[in-house]
């Protein structure tokens, strides 16, 4: 019984952290000033198709699902298909706090650099919220995870490459769908080199952080 309290602790933590994720990514798009690497793709298509951010989202993550079972084959391991689930939560929660921030209008640049930097510091808490029970990996970390093992590279080296790659590919498809840069800016630089700091203050200060880490060990 009480491992089964801890298991769905751990879960309800995990899940806690992919909806702050979720407002995180939401908030950072809303400054408009260009959103986080991971979601530059899906938002430049949004920008320019009828679909929404979260919808593509959802579409690409799936494809990264997919790859990773390609790549991975029989090292796959079947608890990892629950990343689907997360993926529908994630992507769905995105457009809700999308329209929960509907209502968010920030015009002068100082505004516009510190709401960024508070959906900088939401999203880097929600990793590492997600990460430390330790359950699934994200379809986003999923993937690196996968061609990291396949090539036997370090993680954060292929991270690095394949943010580059994602950002790169929306800078392309904005230069072809509007001729300008469009759903990309100093946000999304800002974003790449300051979530991580986030992410490595939260896990070394926040005694919280270290609980649900905690409760990883105990199974």
């Amino acid at each position: 019984m009480h491992s089964i309290k801890i298991a769905l602790s751990r879960y309800g933590w995990f899940t806690a952290g992919v909806l702050l994720n979720a407002f995180g990514v939401a908030l950072i798009t809303k400054v408009a000033l260009g959103t986080s690497p991971i979601s530059s793709l899906p938002y430049v298509l949004s920008l320019r198709f009828p679909v929404t951010l979260g919808q593509f989202t959802f579409l690409m993550n799936m494809l990264f699902i997919l790859a990773q079972v390609l790549l991975l084959r029989k090292d796959f391991r079947p608890v990892q298909l629950l990343q689907v689930a997360v993926n529908v939560v994630f992507s769905l929660f995105i457009d809700v706090s999308m329209g929960l921030l509907s209502w968010m209008e920030v015009g002068v640049l100082p505004m516009r650099l510190l709401a960024l930097a508070v959906g900088c510091a939401v999203l880097g808490f929600g990793i590492s919220v997600e990460v430390a029970p330790r359950v699934l990996m994200v379809p986003g970390e999923g993937i690196v995870q996968a061609i990291a093992v396949v090539t036997g590279r370090q993680f954060g080296n292929v991270k690095t490459a394949f943010d580059a790659t994602l950002v790169s590919t929306a800078l392309l498809l904005s230069l072809l769908f509007f001729h300008r840069l469009q759903g990309l800016g100093i946000g999304t630089i800002f974003s790449a080199l300051a979530v991580g700091r986030f992410v490595d203050l939260y896990n070394r200060r926040l005694p919280l952080i270290s609980r649900i880490s905690a409760l990883g060990a105990r199974t």
